[in-house]
């Protein structure tokens, strides 16, 4: 059924849209607040360049992935974390949970054994990044497609 638009009442569909709508307001108002602490003309390349930093972690292929494993499905050991990503070698997975680590976004955690056990979990940085894409997401869920009000 992934093919298969998901389907919401009207009500529910524009609850979405409106708290989409809430964000992208908070966001004018987080940039117009940076703007009044420059005192030359407000420097977009400063903006844009934190919105590269931000979308290099994230478009990483694999990387979006792990974490929406990791906010969706709670903390994982790496083998859970290599079935449930359909798909994902054990090196990229041990690659891209590093880069995750090395973020600050996800917090590698070892219980002495035997045998040595190893956990990964998002950290409280994780936890807020996942939170403030979850507008995004269904934002593009919505524009693509992939959810609907009755037909």
């Amino acid at each position: 059924m992934p093919g298969e638009p998901l389907r919401l009442t009207k009500r529910d569909i524009r609850k979405v849209e409106k708290q989409v709508d809430e964000v992208m307001l908070l966001g004018k108002e987080i940039r117009t607040l940076f703007s009044k602490y420059n005192d030359e003309e407000f420097d977009i390349g400063w903006e844009v360049d934190s919105a590269v930093d931000a979308f290099s972690v994230f478009s990483s292929r694999w990387t979006t992935e792990i974490l929406a494993t990791l906010y969706i499905a709670g903390d994982r050991r790496f083998n859970e974390m290599r079935n449930l990503l359909r798909g994902i070698s054990s090196r990229t997975l041990s690659d891209k949970l590093t880069t995750c680590v090395d973020f600050g976004l996800v917090e590698r955690l070892v219980e002495e054994g035997p045998p040595v056990r190893v956990t990964y979990s998002l950290t409280e940085h994780g936890r807020r990044a996942g939170k403030l894409l979850s507008p995004l997401v269904a934002y593009m869920k919505i524009h693509n497609g992939k959810i609907e009000g009755p037909k």
